[in-house]
């Protein structure tokens, strides 16, 4: 099948990179620059199509206020906002305002402005309120590891954004500092941005992104699932299980709010109406990266997944379907039609500070591709079956240097035998 579809819009952008925020000073705007003056405008899906959050930030405290309407800024929502200070040595403080807009008709296009009549308004932004049901096409732009030095995919997901190519943005280990969070606003406010905790995030026990970011469901953003047309979405954190320091107790409830949700999402009624089970996590699960940085210890529970897409690799690299270090193809010549095992992605060379990674000489038996060039990966859901997914190289002026179609007549448990 070739790949000459439209990415239209509303798309959601993945983000799998760690999100970082810097306690130094060059990464945190000082009270007298901005006052109440909005920053950091960023969109997450609220779990209904007819709700769309927006969160941002201000030095002073202001009310949190939300102007916004399909023809004109004729509906008004408030919200709230909290006290964030971080943990660096200056100790500084803003607030993050949270404010939810309720009654969206789904599909339709509204435009929006965020902050107070006393502490002034944001830009104006526009978005698509997501579709209801599970009979549409949704598109995501997909990615991890992009900071706000060497950002190298931002200019292009910039525009691929503005022009509605995506309905989500999926960004593991999206690096989360002032500098960061205003850099990506010209994207985030546009489309719902999901994220992922990576490791850059650990200081102060993840402190900066469970205060900057709004995920569905309450846990803290650090594990979280929604549900999008025909798929099911998890978001989870493979940090808990890195830095024990911070105890034992979210890797407990972590674990047993995943396997909890997977059952559910696995139980024959809810697999009929959304067979694609996604998730998205920051270390990958497998990869041939030279840093030893496998984590395995998610496979059993995530063995009934379709599509499993990771980051903190900062290079892309595509796996044939495998379980337990052995590939288990749909067949030799069409390996990704009805593979009996989960399909995974390691998408971490958006661009960040630290470059590339290094490969191990020899890839192993289960990777079936590997590059380096900077770039991001887009897919979209066709319908119950079908899944097409490619990786874009910034490298390359944007050329399609990889791409696959996912085709399953069948989800569930996969059978080895």
């Amino acid at each position: 099948m070739g790949s000459d579809f439209s990415w239209q819009a509303p798309i959601f952008m993945a983000i799998l990179a760690a999100v970082v925020v810097s306690a130094s000073p060059v990464s945190v705007i000082k009270r007298d620059i901005y006052g109440g003056w909005p920053q950091q405008v960023h969109l997450s899906y609220a779990g209904s199509a007819s709700e769309m959050m927006v969160t941002w930030s201000t030095a002073n405290k202001t009310d949190s206020v939300v102007e916004y309407g399909e023809g004109g800024l004729v509906k008004t929502a408030r919200g709230s906002s909290v006290e964030f200070e971080d943990g660096g040595d200056e100790h500084r403080v803003q607030y993050i305002h949270r404010v939810t807009l309720t009654g969206l008709t789904p599909g339709h296009t509204y435009m929006y402005h965020c902050g107070s009549m006393e502490g002034g308004w944001s830009d104006l932004f526009v978005f698509t309120a997501m579709k209801e049901g599970t009979d549409w096409s949704p598109s995501f732009a997909a990615f991890g590891d992009m900071g706000n030095e060497n950002a190298q995919s931002l200019s292009r997901l910039q525009g691929d954004t503005q022009r509605g190519m995506y309905d989500f943005i999926l960004h593991e280990n999206a690096r989360v500092g002032d500098a960061f969070m205003n850099q990506i606003q010209s994207i985030a406010a546009y489309v719902p941005y999901m994220t992922c905790v990576g490791n850059h995030e650990n200081a102060y026990n993840f402190s900066n992104y469970v205060s900057r970011f709004s995920m569905p469901g309450g846990v803290q953003n650090l594990w979280y699932s929604f549900n999008v047309g025909p798929a099911h979405i998890i978001g989870f954190s493979t940090e808990v299980y890195f830095y024990v320091q911070y105890g034992l107790k979210q890797m407990t409830e972590q674990y047993k709010w995943l396997e909890q949700d997977l059952m559910e999402a696995a139980k024959p009624e809810n697999r009929k109406e959304r067979p694609w089970i996604i998730t998205m996590g920051h270390r990958p699960m497998y990869c041939s990266n030279n840093d030893h940085d496998d984590c395995t210890r998610h496979e059993s529970v995530l063995s009934g997944v379709d599509l499993e897409i990771w980051a903190h690799e900062h290079t892309y690299e595509r796996l044939w379907p495998v379980y337990d270090y052995k590939v288990y193809n749909g067949s030799m010549a069409t390996p990704y039609t009805n593979p009996k095992a989960p399909v995974h992605i390691i998408t971490g060379s958006a661009g960040c500070r630290e470059r590339h990674d290094g490969w191990i000489a020899n890839p192993p038996v289960w990777s079936a591709l590997r590059n380096s060039d900077y770039g991001y990966t887009k897919f979209k859901l066709h319908n119950s079956t079908h899944l097409y997914l490619e990786q874009v190289s910034d490298d390359k002026d944007g050329q399609v240097i990889d791409s696959i179609w996912v085709i399953k007549d069948q989800h569930g448990p996969y059978s080895r035998t």
